[in-house]
């Protein structure tokens, strides 16, 4: 979603006459779009100014910094007076007001009540083979360790209609396939409009070729729901669907509103409408409170699973979430030991999986160029990324490919069929 938002604020100052620039070293304004989840993420925001702060243009002109997104909501005015270097600080949901506060300065971390989405300019005309498309913001759940709903606010669901007429100028633009975001966003609903019936408008969208969808949340994971990855054949094979332990009595202090059980339920059920679907997760270890059978429970959720990928981090504390003020916090060390066992363990699910893959005959939606002369780099139905030497196809083609080598992170495939873009 912070890609998406980025891209966005690229097209509204590109409509009031800015351009992009090469570098931050070139740039008049710079925008940090940043992320709260991670105390990592949020410390690399001021590192970030201190850099820019130091450098100056040719002319010795410092540029406009702006502080955008979630740690400008979390923080606001505090980032000013901790680097005063900031010209702008702007909220992700006030980010469209952006073009007046170049000229005045300020700090606006409002959640108004109009939508920006209306006020923002049209997509570019030309977007890449695949792109986002944000229906969905904001968060409910109130899980114990998460920001999210302090600074993304209430969920907030975009009009169906507007939705599929902004696929309709992707696709135009050259977008084959579309991921659908939200913090929540199998929490979409608009009116009458559920998830389900909005990926069955836009998966019509004519030209449309792939349908992916993230992140979502287990409580809505309902029959509707799984019946559309049965149904509709531009839905890709793949769920992005977080856990984040495999311990009932973390979940229940994390407030997941899901039991293991439940969770796995859910999977069944999705195997069953899609047998060859690819699944992805989210773990947090060293959660307050975590014991070594805890963590054990994760472990064993992974194997059982079997993910295709997960991502994967050590307990942040955030400011203002109750999970910060918990007792029995877990020391570093321990984290650190716990998130290398867990990666390792992901590792060995995700390798597992490519090499299962090998043998397979599948489409491969090329989207970049790789390391090697000729070779392209793109994605599988199931999210791989796989490399091709392909002569004749180029950016944007979708090449039919038999998977013949496996590595942890990639496939090799060899092409069969090349299907061209549109022009």
């Amino acid at each position: 979603m912070n890609v998406y938002d980025s891209e966005r604020i690229g097209e509204l100052l590109e409509a009031e006459g800015y351009a992009a620039a090469p570098d931050a070293a070139r740039a008049d304004v710079v925008v940090l779009n940043t992320c709260h989840i991670r105390e990592k993420a949020a410390e690399k925001v001021y590192s970030d100014i201190g850099r820019l702060k130091a450098s100056r243009r040719p002319n010795g002109i410092k540029p406009v910094v702006v502080v955008a997104g979630c740690v400008a909501q979390a923080e606001g005015a505090e980032i000013v007076r901790r680097a005063p270097a900031v010209d702008v600080v702007v909220g992700p949901n006030a980010y469209h007001r952006l073009p007046a506060m170049l000229k005045a300065g300020g700090v606006d971390t409002d959640m108004p009540v109009e939508s920006k989405f209306a006020v923002l300019p049209p997509r570019r005309a030309v977007v890449p083979a695949s792109a986002f498309l944000t229906v969905q913001e904001g968060c409910d759940k109130f899980c114990t360790f998460c920001v999210v709903p302090y600074t993304r606010g209430a969920e907030l669901s975009r009009p169906a209609d507007a939705l599929v007429a902004e696929a309709e100028a992707l696709v135009a633009g050259g977008a084959r396939e579309l991921t659908l975001l939200g913090q929540n966003v199998n929490a979409y609903r608009d009116v009458t409009t559920s998830f389900a019936d909005l990926l069955a408008r836009i998966a019509a969208v004519r030209g449309l070729v792939r349908l992916r969808y993230t992140t979502s949340h287990p409580r809505d994971m309902n029959d509707e729901l799984i019946a559309a990855h049965r149904d509709l054949p531009q839905l890709m094979p793949y769920l992005h669907l977080p856990v984040q332990s495999g311990s009932d009595r973390l979940l229940k202090a994390m407030n997941r509103a899901h039991t293991r059980a439940s969770y796995l339920a859910i999977l069944d059920r999705l195997r069953a409408a899609r047998a060859d679907i690819a699944l992805s997760g989210d773990f947090i270890v060293g959660f307050p409170g975590e014991t070594d059978a805890d963590f054990a429970a994760t472990l064993s959720i992974v194997r059982e699973v079997g993910y295709a990928q997960a991502y994967s981090f050590k307990y942040s504390p955030r400011p203002g979430t109750p999970a910060a003020t918990m007792g029995e916090q877990v020391p570093e060390d321990v984290k650190d030991a716990r998130l290398a066992e867990l990666q390792a363990t992901i590792g060995e699910t995700a390798l597992a999986f490519n090499r299962a893959s090998v043998g397979k005959r599948c489409d491969v939606l090329l989207e970049r160029p790789g390391r090697r002369p000729g070779q392209l780099i793109g994605k599988s139905p199931w999210l791989q990324s796989v490399f091709v030497v392909s002569p004749s196809a180029k950016i944007g083609d979708i090449v039919t490919v038999d998977l013949i080598d496996a590595q942890p992170n990639s496939l090799e495939g060899a092409p069969v069929i090349l299907t061209r873009a549109a022009a």
